[in-house]
């Protein structure tokens, strides 16, 4: 068999498969045994038949500034994270929360701006906030949902306890792995679903198409629903052709689409058909280009035009960039207090808003024990890990933060939880986070689980797929289903 080994730094990070002393966790334990009656040689020809099959798919992805220009394989990992029912149902309520109290956020901030009045967060955060999109101010949405499709990512800390990392609230990704990864290991090993009660995730395009068409505005019968994408060269474009095919609607380009009289047709060979609901996989600023940047060629001329007179939903809503800001992060938890009366489910990580001088003095006199972050960054770039950088790269953030403070944010570093990964040199204990995906309509809906993403460098804290990263199948035990039945 395999020869399982627990986290080296036990005392910081939390181990998910295994308790100390070598003692396996109760979610684990039928895993367990399944792999121990499981040679070395039968798990590396599957893990390599797993490949295979991705890369015959087209399962890719490309990162921008790759000179190359090749697309690359995420790798996956066969040793799924495994989680109880008993913690997901703690971490499903916590999420509920934070999506319901973030979209009231939002809908108070194109309105009341009641939270602002209140001196819970000042006007300037939000008035000089770049993604901030006055022309979204007074608009009713359906529902009062402007973050239909949030990525919320968690981690968990070496005392056992989850925080949210951060909120995803424009164009998340990631579900088609999540989805993907769950059937490539029914695939490669379907026994393990015939004894383990994995709760199942199959239906997530269904209630993603659901929650789409909850956002049509004033359509009689079933609304017509598009995947808007920027186009084959985009590195989530599998993603957004995968979701449109699973859901059996139309995958169009801007230039697929055309505004008559303030509403949306798609070009079809049979003429001009109306749209009611478009599912954008493409930033705010490109979407319209009477609107916004005049040179992208990426969005349709008077698309916002049509959204503004309620003759379309846009899925995310226009102007959601702000909110998951990093320099806005700090204020969810206070969010949740003002807008439902209720204390958080889940806890932000500790954070310094480099903008203020006492939080700003406090990372610069710390900034070897920090992560410091970007605030519109993302995908791991523009940021640095203090515990793992050299002299020289404390050396020029230390520059960095002093000429720009505003920009940036800083976080204890935390032991993010390990879990047993195959790697080169067997399997190995590797740094993991989770991204579970809440939608919201007329009803909040949240798959059993979620995108379990993994640094497979050793002591990495990075487990972005543009640095590195691969990902896990993410199991929830549910005693009353079982996947695939």
């Amino acid at each position: 068999m395999p020869k399982l080994k627990g986290s080296t730094d036990s005392s910081l990070s939390f181990d998910e498969m295994f308790a100390g002393k070598g003692r396996i966790r109760s979610s684990y334990r039928r895993f367990a045994d399944w792999l121990h009656a499981h040679s070395d040689e039968d798990m590396r020809a599957r893990r390599e038949e797993a490949a295979q099959l991705f890369h015959r798919m087209g399962i890719t992805f490309s990162v921008y500034g790759d000179s190359t220009g090749r697309e690359r394989l995420i790798p996956f990992d066969t040793i799924p994270r495994i989680i109880s029912q008993e913690e997901w149902t703690y971490l499903e309520r916590g999420l509920r929360q934070r999506a319901q109290a973030l979209n009231a956020f939002l809908d108070d901030i194109y309105h009341e701006k009641n939270i602002i009045q209140a001196g819970i967060l000042p006007a300037s955060t939000l008035l000089n906030h770049p993604h901030y999109q006055p022309c979204m101010q007074g608009l009713r949405l359906p529902h009062g949902i402007h973050a239909h499709i949030a990525g919320i990512d968690i981690v968990r800390h070496g005392d056992g306890r989850y925080f949210v990392l951060e909120d995803n609230l424009r164009t998340p990704s990631g579900v088609s792995y999540m989805l993907e990864n769950r059937k490539m290991m029914m695939r490669l090993f379907p026994e393990l679903f015939i004894h383990q009660p994995v709760a199942p995730i199959h239906h997530y395009p269904d209630l993603l198409h659901q929650v789409l068409c909850d956002a049509a505005p004033n359509a009689s019968g079933k609304p017509t629903v598009v995947v808007l994408t920027p186009g084959r060269y985009n590195s989530a474009y599998f993603e957004h052709a995968f979701l449109a095919q699973q859901m059996g609607v139309e995958l169009v380009e801007g230039a697929d689409l055309v505004v008559r009289d303030h509403k949306v047709y798609m070009r079809t060979t049979g003429g001009l058909e109306k749209v009611d609901v478009i599912y954008r996989r493409i930033d705010d600023e490109y979407l319209d280009p009477t609107v916004f940047r005049q040179d992208s060629m990426l969005g349709t001329p008077g698309l916002v035009s049509a959204y503004l007179a309620g003759q379309v939903g846009i899925v995310n809503a226009v102007g959601n960039g702000f909110a998951d800001d990093k320099s806005i992060y700090p204020y969810v938890p206070e969010m949740t207090r003002f807008y439902l009366n209720e204390e958080p489910l889940l806890n932000n990580v500790p954070t310094y808003a480099c903008r203020d001088p006492e939080s700003l003095a406090y990372t610069l006199d710390h900034l070897a024990e920090l992560v410091v972050k970007e605030v519109n960054g993302s995908g791991g770039y523009g940021m640095l890990v203090g515990p793992a950088a050299s002299s020289r790269e404390l050396t020029e953030f230390r520059h960095k933060l002093e000429r720009n403070p505003e920009s940036y944010i800083a976080q204890p570093t935390l032991a993010l939880s390990t879990c047993p990964t195959y790697v080169d040199e067997g399997i190995a204990p590797r740094h993991i986070d989770l991204r579970p995906f809440v939608l919201s309509g007329a009803d909040i809906h949240i798959v059993p689980g979620g995108l379990t993403r993994v640094a497979l460098r050793e002591g990495s804290l990075v487990v972005n797929s543009s640095q590195g990263g691969g990902t896990k199948d993410t199991w929830i035990l549910d005693a009353h289903r079982t996947e695939g039945r």
